[in-house]
């Protein structure tokens, strides 16, 4: 079943180019107050996310004297990526139409007016939503290299990141390219998003290297409460990640909402109910990280999926995420030290392929382009699965290889033990 043509309402991801399947971008005369007054709102909840969200879900999860190097991270990163979006990034992912990547056509707003729209929205503000994507992406790479990263190294692997794995990715899904001409389902960032996140934080603990004592020494989280509060603002703040990509204040933006909280819901039911079973009690930390894996998973889908795929998606990405966490850190003893892979990109390269099969109008689903069924649509989605990762994971070993051979990547042995909040920052988090 085909997704109706609605012409007078653009209805898009999180690119805002590129629409629900079927349905064609157009340019608009004017803008719908309504739908500019949610997409503002829903950006402030995006950069919510980041700041103060995940820097304190990241700074609860270190031991005390790395917790405001974890936020500066959080807090350059935000600083550092917005110049860049509005320098070249924005124009790469959206300011072109080659399959690759966008042109410079839009670098540092060329041409964008306080008149300029993008759909029923100004395009000033499209911009911004689509700013708080970039800011947030690069910042939960920073999960994978807490405690033993240079200052100077995040900031330029996260700047070339930006610019070769996530601005192209962007353009190939959401701004006209070569996965969006064949209709690849991702509502908000499966693919863009996580898997790019997730398979980069891969590389990074890899090219970095373990924290002392790993894999025998697992220090405990510092501050499990701080990590709550963190969590609660990312659930609070995916509302606008999810629910903000409609681009628009309708039911789609509602429905992309309801299944966000379904999703996240069940998640941390399921991953609860795991722990019980295999350690004989629920951890605080183990019930938000399966809230945040269940935000993942519905991530690609929510736009496109009913209440019932919502509480799929949230189960079984609990689940696989569990198994992955495991997987990572204890059998393959890869130090993704905060499980920016196995929570983040599985969950998201999870839901991307489960998409194909509960967007089916028969389980609630919104249905597929015109001329696509569920096996075409499931092969679609592989292809954009193993493309944004093998991009993902070539890209990064290379900028992390220049920033190795440059600044050097490890913080030295002195740093690491002093901790690197006075080493870097001369600060404490806490004083006595």
């Amino acid at each position: 079943m085909a997704l109706p043509h609605r012409p007078t309402r653009v209805l898009a991801g999180a690119a805002g180019l590129i629409c629900l399947p079927g349905l064609a971008f157009a340019q608009t005369a004017g803008t719908d107050t309504g739908s500019t007054a949610w997409v503002l709102t829903a950006t402030a909840l995006v950069l919510f996310m980041t700041l103060p969200g995940l820097a304190l879900f990241y700074a609860g999860l270190v031991r005390v004297k790395n917790v405001l190097s974890v936020m500066m991270h959080c807090v350059a990163i935000a600083c550092l990526i917005s110049v860049l979006w509005l320098a070249v990034g924005y124009s790469l992912a959206f300011g072109g139409t080659g399959p690759l990547v966008g042109g410079l056509g839009k670098a540092f707003l060329a041409g964008v007016g306080r008149g300029s729209v993008s759909g029923v929205i100004p395009e000033d503000v499209f911009f911004m939503f689509q700013a708080t994507f970039a800011v947030i992406t690069p910042a939960l790479i920073v999960g994978a290299y807490v405690e033993r990263v240079r200052f100077g190294a995040v900031l330029l692997f996260s700047g070339l990141w930006l610019l070769l794995v996530y601005a192209p990715v962007a353009h190939w899904v959401w701004g006209g390219g070569w996965l969006a001409q064949r209709h690849v389902m991702d509502f908000a960032g499966g693919l863009v998003v996580h898997a790019t996140a997730g398979v980069s934080a891969l590389a990074a603990a890899l090219m970095i290297g373990p924290r002392d004592g790993f894999p025998r020494e697992l220090h405990p989280p510092h501050n499990p409460g701080m990590t709550m509060i963190g969590a609660g603002m990312l659930w609070v703040g995916w509302y606008g990640f999810n629910g903000g990509s409609a681009l628009a204040a309708d039911g789609n933006a509602g429905m992309a909402l309801l299944v966000t909280h379904v999703s996240a819901s069940s998640a941390g039911l399921v991953w609860a109910l795991l722990e019980r079973v295999r350690f004989g009690r629920s951890s605080m930390i183990g019930m938000v990280t399966g809230v945040v894996a269940g935000l993942a998973t519905v991530t690609p889908a929510s736009g496109f999926v009913g209440p019932v795929g919502g509480l799929v998606l949230g189960a079984c990405g609990s689940f696989v995420c569990f198994w992955a966490v495991d997987l990572v850190k204890h059998r393959l003893k890869v130090d993704d030290s905060l499980d920016v892979f196995a929570v983040h990109g599985v969950g998201g390269i999870l839901g991307t392929l489960l998409v194909a099969v509960l967007a089916a109008p028969a389980l609630g689903g919104a249905g597929y382009a015109p001329g696509v069924g569920m096996g075409g649509q499931a092969l679609t989605q592989v292809v954009g699965v193993v493309a944004t990762m093998a991009w993902s994971a070539a890209a990064s070993a290379g900028v992390l290889l220049l920033v190795k051979r440059t600044l050097g990547l490890r913080a030295t042995e002195q740093a690491i033990e002093e901790g690197l909040d006075l080493t870097d920052h001369g600060e404490r988090a806490f004083t006595a």
